[in-house]
């Protein structure tokens, strides 16, 4: 009996960390868009370095002054030599996805993004020269048929945004493939992450933010009737992106790899079904149908990825490396980073 409380309890508690990460993510994004849209304020460099100057505040308090998490010890020559290059890709993920934020609508970023995992092993096998099972390559054909179906008939299509939204992909694989390399030894959680990682991208951005938008921020401050609304949206937002890495911390201790990953196609679905209540961007029904495509073979591929790495021993599994070959640290780098990558 008490077995049976205890599980339907944990139960709970993984649904009820689900929906509030659901609701962070969602919230962000559509915050940021409706920044970028509804309030005018089309300075994406800026917009950035709000959430991190707020997540590195929030990772500060929860670990320093609330101590909710141990702080995680690293080398002062760790922080230069391995932290601050994970921070530059880092940052230059998050500013990517602000900017594709500010030119395309939700829905076709959010299904752009979903194009990660195919990134990922091609970024690998192109100049990590490894193979992959071809059960790995057969699950990303439906993720690149439903992304090329879905630019194809996306009736809001903007190149630049295309691109910056793409080249996201590019810098979470790169950040995926060299955390193993760059942070080995280091078991960062999401929290620990941002404690480190904000602040160099704050420093990496502020300068750019500043010479490549600061007239326009002003000039944006002079023009606006009211600006009391306007900055609680804006700096609301930041606050609410550390929630939203606080709540992967929850989601990743309570769900097992499956449940996140279908979890996590499910909340691309949410995020563009809000997008579209809200700022009703023209979706055609071949453009709903390749994002429902690409959803769906991220799934496939996240159950193929999780069979393949459960498989019982002497089986073949993925990455494979030639006969002979003795495996090497990079060998074991995982495909996709199964926790940490939807940080906004």
């Amino acid at each position: 009996m008490e077995d049976g409380r205890l599980c339907q309890w944990s139960v709970i508690r993984s649904i009820l960390a689900i929906f509030q990460w659901w609701g962070f993510n969602v919230t962000v994004i559509i915050m940021n868009k409706w920044i970028f849209q509804k309030l005018d304020f089309k300075f994406p460099l800026t917009v950035s370095c709000i959430h991190f100057i707020s997540s590195a505040i929030g990772a500060y308090l929860v670990i320093k002054v609330l101590k909710l998490k141990p702080l995680i010890q690293v080398d002062p020559e760790d922080r230069w030599r391995r932290i601050f290059p994970m921070s530059f890709i880092f940052c230059m993920n998050i500013v990517l996805g602000n900017v594709s934020l500010r030119y395309i609508p939700v829905s076709f970023m959010q299904t752009i993004k979903s194009f990660t995992p195919a990134t990922t092993v091609i970024l690998q096998w192109l100049i990590w020269k490894k193979s992959f099972d071809l059960r790995i390559w057969s699950s990303l054909i439906p993720i690149v048929g439903g992304i090329l179906l879905t630019s194809i008939t996306e009736l809001s299509f903007n190149m630049f945004g295309f691109c910056a939204a793409l080249f996201g992909c590019l810098a979470t694989s790169t950040k995926t493939i060299l955390a193993e390399s760059l942070l080995h030894g280091y078991k960062f959680d999401s929290i620990n992450t941002v404690y480190y990682m904000a602040p160099y991208a704050t420093m990496i951005l502020a300068l750019p933010a500043i010479l490549l938008e600061g007239s326009g921020v002003l000039e944006w401050i002079h023009t606006t009737p009211s600006l009391f609304s306007p900055l609680v949206i804006i700096f609301g937002s930041g606050v609410l992106a550390f929630c939203l890495n606080f709540s992967i911390f929850y989601v990743i201790h309570s769900t097992t790899a499956v449940t996140f990953n279908v979890a996590g196609n499910l909340k691309v679905a949410v995020a563009v079904t809000c997008s579209w209540l809200i700022f009703r961007n023209p979706i055609s029904m071949m453009n709903a149908v390749g994002c429902t495509i690409t959803l769906i073979g991220c799934t496939f591929y996240g159950y193929v990825r999780h069979m393949l790495a459960n498989q019982t021993p002497g089986t073949p599994r993925t990455p494979r490396t030639p006969r002979g070959t003795p495996r090497s640290k990079m060998e074991l780098l995982p495909l996709v980073a199964d926790k940490l990558e939807d940080k906004v």
